[in-house]
């Protein structure tokens, strides 16, 4: 059984990100630092190394919505001293939190940035090897969605690599028909099942 705490929370923010969703004005969900990783909870099912074997030593990531980095630490633990991480969110609370755990474990191939992901400016052209997505887009402001696609593939290296993932529900910022429409300006190296709404793609750039 859950503490009443527990559950008093989970389904106050559920409410919140409802009325975001379904509000005239849309805008990036943002969510308590205790929902990045559920009190360590989280870890139970989701394991924070689960991107890790996408990238090598000494290559750079880009961790898109990476709120307070759940996979951000490993992925900086992955690519090692010669690599980078630039770990991007809208939320300034989750980025602060981020830079308090990687200099508290040490960690100096961390750059962080309180920003949106619709302007990657401060990433060079094709500079990234791998680019996680995991949850961004249903989670940024609808007007933002294409233009943050775009800097994805702005920054992918040639034979760089890119997972997206969105939830699906009516919570989620992504519709069927524009999941369907982002992959159009990549290319598909595998995804996940649509027919049972699987929302999940790792893909490259087309000249690859």
């Amino acid at each position: 059984m859950q503490p009443v705490l527990y559950r008093a929370l989970t389904d106050q923010d559920v409410r919140w990100v409802r009325e975001v969703a379904t509000s005239d004005e849309k805008r990036d969900k943002h969510f308590p630092l205790w929902s990045h990783d559920w009190w360590g909870i989280r870890r139970l099912f989701d394991n924070p190394n689960r991107y890790c074997p996408y990238v090598a030593d000494g290559q750079v990531v880009a961790d898109l919505g990476c709120g307070a980095g759940y996979y951000t630490l490993a992925l900086a633990e992955s690519v090692g001293l010669e690599g980078r991480v630039y770990a991007v969110d809208s939320d300034e609370k989750a980025i602060r939190a981020l830079e308090e755990k990687a200099d508290k474990r040490g960690y100096r191939n961390i750059e962080a940035h309180a920003s949106s992901a619709h302007d990657l400016s401060f990433i060079k052209d094709g500079s990234v090897d791998f680019v996680l997505a995991n949850g961004l887009l249903c989670s940024m402001a609808p007007q933002f969605h294409e233009s943050a696609v775009n800097e994805v593939r702005r920054i992918l290296k040639p034979r760089g690599l890119a997972y997206l993932g969105v939830d699906k529900g009516p919570w989620s910022y992504v519709g069927r028909a524009e999941w369907e429409k982002i992959h159009e300006g990549f290319r598909v190296e595998r995804r996940g099942d649509p027919m049972i709404g699987d929302r999940w793609a790792v893909v490259s750039t087309k000249q690859r």
